[in-house]
């Protein structure tokens, strides 16, 4: 059986004659830091400070002696590096690298000594590869389109600019004979109850195991399969019955079966391969209709209205986001009635913990092929590595039951169209070859059992605009530019691939990313962990159109935090309202890299933001939403259900005064059919007068609650806010103590905020914004505060508060 010796000890860095010890996997910059060597890049501005470390080159070396293996080959593998690479083994130079996201292999049969992995600055090999093939147009002023690399190292409108080097995936030696698997491709299908496993193998023979009969044998589900092969590939099919399918989250289980590979000489095993699959059909939905080209998810033929986020690297120092932060994070996404994740085409192809974490959950994975934002050449020597990046990581993912799309690209498509490249370009290839000709073709003959789509946003046909609203994906960014929130409901994508608005993270994130900073929107510390152009005049736009603009950090602070959550509410509940038009909503974006005032729901130090918690109102199964008016100028209430069963309720209205007074109210027995939306209008009688700055309306429906102000904030004649507060120790069900805040609404309280954080950087609290009637009363759970007073709660607490002129 092959032998496999891990290479994750004993590693030296260094440039020149420095050397530190170094880890593997691992980064320059981590060990730089672990070193002492650079300051934090994460803190202040001192990402300004390192900047020298990307432009360097730098030499990981090993101490590899003999080693008494008996195998007749020794192969050193390499599952990650980052990136432009030349390899020496014992004086021996075994080959070089250049891309990433690839996985590497080399035969070190025989060699002993120094094994010494010399990386170039990946500022040099860009500037290499620029030279061959020319000049593309760029979003950003970093040349990450040369180089096969995390183009988001290079920074974006939310990251920071560190770009290294390193061993970024575990290497080993693997000692074997007569042959190995060299691939495993299964092409996982089921009809009805049966689940059938095409196997594709290719096996790597030494000279000794030419032509030699080796049998393969294969268990799934109880089935079982065998051949022999004496050639260099084969294929093997399993049928097993009554196999349970793999549904999302949200639409049933997820059981996996393991899939077990043996590849042996007689009775003798030569070679293992084991994974857990799943059985589920996945379509992409797109035959036009009278209203354009959908873009439908099913699965299991269950159309799907998706509710999803995007994701970024979760740290710009990778290879620090280990299998539990993975989980964590993912959890997270799962807490908030996520059921679909996309990761976005300027990162990585996650590791292997993200996916099965996915595939235990039910996530659903749209996962970008590594593209985004930026012309990419067509010519060698990016050409060959691209195809094959493709191919290494179509089989290496294709187990995986969670993944449903392979995409082509980010944003692409969209802008050689508008962004004023097509004239700049002058007929040089820009990357369309790859989304519209290779990858397509690779994914049909890898792993045609999942669907592609050539960019995001793309219309499916250049005959409508990329970005066209009727036609496929779009990505709705004009409104957090140049507009107010309330424009999302302008339009009707047929699906909503990006579209967000920013807020700063939590005030502790801040507070450890800018420790002795005084704390301003507009402090130096601010505006260097704010990357997006105009991000600060933006959130102050946003704010101004419904709050006066406040003066100091915290009122600030807040009124950004519930603009975000209200941004991405309006975007939301309309868009699924309109289902099954609209057939999904990828919100910009989950999870931040780094601390920074972003589009994220959950920080650069995995705290949860207000819009966390909207999310998971937005997406849980039923939904209730007042629209003020749709496109025949007519306000309406929907009753959004993607449950599998009939939402039978009593629908309350109640037209209510500033200061309380009921004006009007109604009740009315609804039923909502399931995975479907019932929309009735407002009464006239229920409405509040036409630019009225005191009435409002109130609908409840089974513990859920949706409110419509005709005026901004700004206008309305809220009363002081007036609430008292109750701290009482718990024993959490999670485990240890907890307390439970209860509030008593005195007056109408609007987005009542708990800001757990400030009481403890180490604090949470369960809820996110609430809003009260006078008399109600509600209980936020505080886990990891230990037991505050009162006045520490209320100095936490924040809610939208009357402005000067309405007094």
């Amino acid at each position: 059986m092959k032998d496999t010796t891990p290479l994750d000890q004993g590693w030296s860095l260094h440039h020149g004659e420095d050397r530190l010890p170094a880890a593997v996997p691992g980064c320059v910059h981590t060990d730089l830091l672990n070193a002492g060597l650079i300051p934090d890049p994460f803190l202040d501005a001192n990402e300004s400070d390192v900047a020298w470390v990307g432009r360097r080159d730098w030499t990981y070396t090993l101490d590899l002696p003999a080693h008494d293996s008996r195998h007749e080959r020794t192969d050193l593998v390499f599952d990650g590096l980052d990136t432009a690479a030349t390899i020496t083994l014992g004086g021996t130079e075994l080959g070089s690298t250049r891309n990433m996201h690839r996985r590497y292999r080399f035969d070190a049969t025989g060699l002993a000594g120094e094994l010494e992995v010399r990386f170039t600055s990946a500022y040099t090999e860009a500037e290499r590869v620029r030279a061959l093939v020319g000049d593309r147009p760029n979003v950003y002023p970093e040349p990450f389109q040369y180089i096969r690399k995390m183009a988001s190292s290079f920074g974006w409108d939310w990251g920071p600019t560190l770009p290294g080097a390193g061993i970024w995936k575990p290497a080993r030696l693997e000692h074997w004979s007569t042959a190995r698997l060299a691939e495993v491709r299964p092409l996982v299908t089921v009809d009805g109850s049966t689940g059938r496993v095409e196997l594709h193998l290719t096996l790597e023979r030494t000279e000794n195991g030419a032509g030699r009969p080796l049998t393969v044998r294969a268990s799934v589900a109880g089935a079982h399969a065998e051949a022999v092969l004496d050639g260099d590939t084969g294929v093997l099919t399993l049928e097993a019955a009554d196999v349970a399918l793999w549904w999302p989250r949200g639409y049933g289980d997820q059981p996996r079966y393991e899939l077990d590979v043996t590849l042996a000489d007689g009775d003798a095993p030569l070679d293992g391969w084991s994974r857990l699959i799943g059985f589920r059909t996945v379509e992409l939905h797109r035959t036009a209709d009278e209203t354009g080209t959908p873009f439908t998810l099913a699965v299991n033929g269950e159309p799907l209205f998706v509710r999803g986020a995007n994701w970024i690297p979760d740290d710009t120092l990778i290879t620090r986001v280990t299998p539990d932060r993975y989980r964590t994070r993912l959890q997270q996404a799962a807490d908030a009635n996520l059921d679909l994740i996309r990761v976005w085409g300027g990162g990585i192809y996650e590791q292997e913990a993200f996916y099965e974490t996915c595939d235990e959950l039910g996530l659903l994975v749209w996962q970008d092929f590594l593209f985004a934002c930026s012309a990419y050449p067509e010519e060698q020597p990016l050409r060959g590595e691209i195809e094959a990046e493709a191919r290494d990581n179509v089989v290496r993912l294709m187990p995986h039951p969670s993944l449903v799309l392979w995409n082509g690209n980010n944003e692409n498509l969209w802008g050689f169209r508008d962004w004023g490249w097509e004239e700049e370009l002058g007929g040089d290839s820009w990357g369309e070859g790859y989304y519209l000709g290779v990858l397509p073709r690779i994914v049909a003959e890898l792993d045609p059992t999942r669907p592609y789509a050539a960019g995001s946003p793309w219309s499916d046909s250049w005959d409508h605009h990329p970005n066209d609203v009727d036609h496929g994906t779009h990505h709705s960014w004009e409104v957090w530019n140049r507009q107010d929130f309330a424009e999302y409901r302008d339009s009707v994508p047929r699906f909503v691939a990006e579209f967000g608005w920013q807020a700063p993270p939590a005030y502790a994130t801040i507070r450890r990313a800018l420790p002795t900073e005084a704390l301003a929107a507009d402090s130096p510390g601010m505006l260097h962990h704010q990357k997006a152009e105009d991000g600060n005049g933006k959130l102050d736009r946003g704010v101004a159109r419904h709050f006066e603009l406040p003066a100091d950090f915290d009122r600030w602070h807040y009124l950004t935090q519930v603009v975000q959550a209200r941004a991405v509410a309006t975007g939301i509940e309309h868009w699924r309202s309109h289902w099954p038009r609209c057939a999904g909503t990828v919100v910009w974006q989950i999870n931040d890299c780094w601390p920074v005032s972003s589009w994220a729901a959950i920080d650069g130090d995995g705290r949860l933001k207000p819009l966390h918690h909207e999310l998971r109102r937005l997406y849980a199964d039923r939904l209730l939403t007042l629209q003020p008016a749709d496109r025949d100028g007519a306000p309406r209430i929907a009753l959004v259900n993607q449950a599998a069963e009939a939402w039978s309720t009593t629908l309350r209205l109640r037209r209510l005064d500033a200061d309380g007074r009921l004006l009007a109210e109604s009740a009315v027995q609804l039923t909502a059919g399931p995975r479907a939306v019932h929309q009735l209008p407002v009464p006239a009688e229920l409405l509040p007068g036409e630019g009225s700055a005191r009435e409002y309306l109130v609908a409840d429906a089974d513990g859920l609650r949706a409110v419509h102000f005709p005026v901004a904030d700004k206008v309305f004649a809220y009363p002081k806010p007036e609430f008292e507060l109750a701290v009482e120790a718990v024993e959490d069900a999670a485990g240890g103590a907890a307390v439970d805040v209860v509030v008593t609404a005195r007056t109408l309280v609007r987005d009542l905020l708990l800001q757990a954080d400030r009481i403890d950087p180490a604090a949470s609290a369960d809820r996110g914004l609430i809003t009260l009637l006078p008399g109600e009363r509600t209980t936020v759970r505080v886990r990891g505060a230990g037991v505050p007073t009162a006045e520490q709660v209320r100095e936490a607490v924040f809610c939208v508060e009357p402005t000067r002129a309405v007094l």
